[in-house]
């Protein structure tokens, strides 16, 4: 550790004292300083923890609207005289809407920067969710959903991009997780703002707090949230904007005016583009088996996040306590990728495999007679591995790929994940449209839990055999 201290301290030095050359005139030319390097030598400060402060809260923002319809649908059903049948297409409608939000976002982040995007994103679902305060029927409220999720689907990408971009590279996978957490966290505040305003204001009180929510985000990450310098450098007209951001991410250092950012040859476009990389040199079987991770865990967490009200509901539970027992889902979740958090390093994947396996008994238990303080402690147990396994997920889609089709690697991760996650409320809707009781609901969803143990057993098998450990580790281009 030493000796690694005293080669930063010295490639600090020569960096200062390059810089300072040229502040004297020293030299013919600016210096050219490696972007990379500036971005993985930088001390954790108030610049690093400003971005996922400004990046935790647009997650948390996000979080809120996944579990805000849910809490919202019993209400729904009884307001309206639907059926819990026809509620499937409305559930999963912002779901859809990620799909189309997450390429259309992708491209407006590389045309016109990561900022202005997450900035956007927040603005059209904060609107939209607003919206439904005013909504009179379900094809309005369809509607409103899908183009929330549009919004949403623009802050994933983004999100990952910036923080990646900006982040040193020995903390870029903490700093990933601890943002998505930003996710859970906003996942259980819903239940907070249905135990405070719905029985006296109605469901839509929850919209009204999840519409003003984002906005006000907005205005946050307008005044405080950075650029990517990446991005900055490949476009000259920002140059004083690239120089200030460079300026708060390393205060260490002298940065003049006219210094010069190299960033490293850029792959060629046949590779990034391509999807083949993540099948060649034993890659296939990993990216299959980490997508059916995605789409299981997904497909379990968003069919509790949408049905989970109703199925209390539907044991006899009160709405208080109905309300209790979902927070503690999502305090589960937050809980779990605090742990993932600190395990995944060690173990890889066999923590996923773990916490899957350990969900479906409990799940299968919620179904039988119980107190709610019991139901509480075993949905929040479910929350603990499903969330917590997502997590795992997350992290593990952005380690086991090479540089270069890394971003590939994740967003078709990602993809497998809506399909999951839009399967999960539509299968719930069909089955409660069959009028099934709710152990039969809760057998069906073991399923996927259970599908999803035995994929991230054998992609911990399998990665154990390629790195020589549990530890995930970036795979040799």
């Amino acid at each position: 550790m030493g000796f690694a201290n005293k080669r930063l301290f010295s490639a600090l030095a020569i960096v200062q004292s390059r810089l300072q050359k040229i502040e004297t005139g020293d030299g013919m030319a600016a210096t050219a300083l490696d972007v990379d390097q500036l971005v993985d030598e930088q001390k954790f400060g108030a610049f690093n923890l400003g971005l996922l402060i400004w990046s935790f809260l647009a997650l948390m923002a996000d979080g809120f609207e996944i579990s805000s319809i849910g809490l919202a649908t019993p209400h729904l059903i009884r307001e309206w005289h639907v059926t819990a049948g026809v509620m499937g297409p409305m559930l999963s409608a912002s779901l859809f809407g990620i799909f189309v939000g997450s390429p259309l976002f992708g491209f407006i982040g590389d045309r016109y920067g990561r900022r202005f995007t997450i900035i956007l994103g927040c603005l059209v679902f904060g609107l939209t969710t607003f919206g439904v305060v005013f909504a009179n029927n379900l094809t309005q409220l369809t509607v409103l959903r899908f183009v929330t999720g549009v919004g949403m689907g623009g802050l994933y990408p983004n999100t990952i991009a910036l923080s990646s971009e900006l982040s040193p590279k020995r903390l870029r996978a903490m700093l990933v997780t601890l943002m998505f957490l930003g996710i859970t966290v906003g996942s259980s505040v819903p239940p907070l703002v249905a135990l405070w305003g719905v029985a006296e204001h109605g469901w839509r009180m929850i919209f009204v707090v999840g519409g003003i929510a984002p906005l006000v985000v907005a205005a946050g990450l307008f005044l405080f949230l950075p650029e990517s310098v990446k991005f900055l450098i490949a476009h000259p007209a920002r140059r004083a904007e690239l120089v200030r951001t460079v300026r708060r991410m390393r205060p260490d250092l002298v940065i003049p005016d006219d210094a010069e950012f190299v960033v490293p040859p850029a792959v060629p476009q046949h590779q990034t583009r391509s999807i083949a990389p993540l099948f060649a040199g034993g890659l296939a079987p990993i990216t299959l088996l980490l997508w059916v991770c995605f789409a299981t865990t997904q497909m379990a967490n968003f069919f509790l996040a949408s049905w989970l009200p109703l199925l209390l509901e539907m044991k006899g539970v009160n709405a208080h306590d109905a309300a209790i027992i979902f927070e503690f889902y999502h305090v589960g979740g937050t809980i779990g990728g605090i742990m993932m958090a600190l395990l995944l390093d060690r173990f890889g994947m066999l923590t996923v495999a773990v916490l899957l396996a350990l969900a479906c008994p409990a799940v299968v238990a919620f179904g039988l007679p119980a107190s709610p303080i019991v139901l509480g402690f075993l949905i929040g147990f479910a929350g603990f591995s499903v969330i917590g396994g997502q997590f795992g997920n997350n992290a593990a889609s952005g380690l086991i790929y090479p540089t270069f089709c890394r971003s590939k690697g994740i967003g078709l991760a990602f993809a497998a994940a809506r399909v999951g996650s839009v399967l999960g409320p539509l299968v719930g809707a069909a089955m409660l449209g069959m009028h099934l009781p709710v152990m039969a609901l809760l057998l069906a969803l073991a399923g996927p839990m259970l599908l999803g143990a035995i994929a991230s057993s054998f992609l911990a098998w399998l990665t154990h055999r390629r790195f020589g450990g549990w530890q995930l580790s970036e795979v040799a281009a």
